[in-house]
């Protein structure tokens, strides 16, 4: 729930493009071995859903998938998700074309995350 509320807070609709989609971020290599997301919905620039889970995650325009490590040092902005995707280190699933036009808000998005207290 900080997830959601520090992204309402901080990413007015203005600031998103009043854009409509959804991202989920699967982790794999979690330190507990299993496998987990972060999931993302997003309507007219409003987030409505932020959920983390184990197993299949819901729905989602897009699907980032990568290794703990490398989520974690997106968080802590370290990593560019554009130079993770780039290098390999994280695949996407959905529109490439739309995607890329959606990068500078993954790093709002990412930038917002990153001043979460977190235990890695």
């Amino acid at each position: 729930d900080e997830v959601k509320a520090r992204l309402a807070n901080e990413l007015s609709p203005e600031k998103m493009k009043f854009i409509t989609t959804s991202m989920t971020n699967v982790y794999k290599n979690c330190p507990d071995g299993k496998e987990k997301y972060l999931y993302f919905r997003c309507e007219d620039g409003v987030f409505t859903e932020v959920s983390v889970g184990e197993g299949e995650p819901p729905k989602a325009e897009f699907v980032i998938t990568g290794d703990y490590n490398t989520f974690a040092n997106i968080s802590q902005g370290k990593l560019k998700s554009q130079r993770a995707l780039m290098g390999g280190k994280l695949k996407l699933r959905g529109n490439m074309v739309k995607a890329l036009k959606l990068a500078s808000l993954a790093d709002r998005l990412n930038s917002v995350i990153a001043n979460i207290p977190t235990d890695y």
